[in-house]
């Protein structure tokens, strides 16, 4: 299978777990100099290789359908890693739930909550909000000034980024269920991972986590 083959059966497999509802999300990869995504207003269950967009860089349609106004998002993405290869936007139920709460922290929109949260996902920052398709967001993605491979945009969605296709999809599943844990817990008093411990797995598992002088966690400072 072609990296191509693997964008299409990730589309068919995140519809058939929830969480592409409708026409919702895209899901692009980096071939050479080009990105081939999801068109615009597309089912994700049902894409085609020879039915795709490529665009170039500067956002030129090369062939194939008009993309998905979102492409911006990716190729942020894409600039802040080189090694990235993949990215999957979604619209999945907690997901959004957690992006329309406020912040854990500055760098993560939710705390350290499970090891596989933090080994497959890491620190997730939340993106301030903006009308869909409005790239001032792409500009906050590509700026910021540390290590992350996933953010949630603001009462919209996540987007996951991977080496492979499969990661980023793996990310996605697995920040949704880290979101979907998080809404059930509420309120209630609850015990997360501290700096030390994500940090350690981090390290161990190469995924981004910022760590603190005293191993505390980092909560968002308010004014």
């Amino acid at each position: 299978m072609t990296v191509i083959d693997d964008l299409v059966a990730a589309g068919r497999q995140l519809t058939a777990l929830g969480l592409s509802p409708g026409s919702s999300g895209n899901l692009s990869v980096r071939v050479g100099d080009t990105i081939v995504m999801s068109p615009t207003g597309s089912d994700l269950a049902s894409l085609h290789v020879q039915q795709l967009s490529v665009l170039d860089f500067e956002g030129k349609l090369l062939s194939g359908p008009k993309a998905s106004k979102e492409y911006p998002f990716h190729r942020a993405m894409y600039r802040r890693n080189v090694e990235t290869r993949a990215i999957v936007h979604l619209h999945s139920t907690y997901a959004v739930g957690v992006s329309c709460l406020e912040p854990w922290s500055t760098m993560s929109a939710l705390p350290p909550v499970t090891p596989y949260f933090v080994m497959r996902v890491g620190q997730t920052p939340l993106i301030p909000y903006a009308a869909p398709g409005d790239s001032s967001q792409a500009g906050i993605i590509e700026n910021l000034g540390f290590p992350f491979g996933a953010v949630l945009l603001q009462n919209h969605g996540s987007i996951t980024s991977g080496l492979t296709m499969a990661a980023a999809v793996d990310a996605a599943i697995e920040l949704e269920e880290a979101c979907k844990l998080l809404l059930l817990l509420g309120t209630k008093p609850a015990r997360h991972l501290t700096s030390r411990e994500a940090c350690a797995l981090g390290s161990a598992y190469s995924s981004p986590w910022t760590a603190t002088d005293d191993g505390s966690a980092v909560p968002l400072q308010r004014d």
